[in-house]
């Protein structure tokens, strides 16, 4: 089975506002994006068990004129709070990297 990493271009992750996370996983091409896109490996389910959070709050965003998937989910402290490690959310999507899809 692929990883993630080996069906994607590039893979980053930003703030989506203070409170908000989001993922972008750039495919490498038209035909990574259509075989991959749907997989259970990117359902909400999947994806919250990976960051601990609950399936109901992450959100998809599949751009498939891009070959783009966004996924956004709730930071678990606010950009800037106290116990927050990750001040941009750029470190987030490493998680994802070696999901098998």
């Amino acid at each position: 089975m692929p990883k993630l990493m080996d069906v994607c271009r590039h893979v980053r992750s930003k703030n989506a506002g203070p409170f908000w996370i989001t993922v972008d996983l750039f495919f490498k091409d038209a035909e990574a994006y259509s075989q991959h896109v749907d997989a259970l490996a990117l359902q909400p389910e999947a994806v919250a068990r990976v960051f601990g959070i609950q399936s109901s709050a992450v959100k998809r965003f599949p751009v498939p004129d891009l070959d783009v998937l966004k996924l956004s989910f709730p930071r678990k402290v606010p950009q800037g709070g106290v116990l927050e490690r990750d001040m941009h959310g750029g470190q987030q999507y490493v998680r994802l990297l070696s999901i098998e899809l």
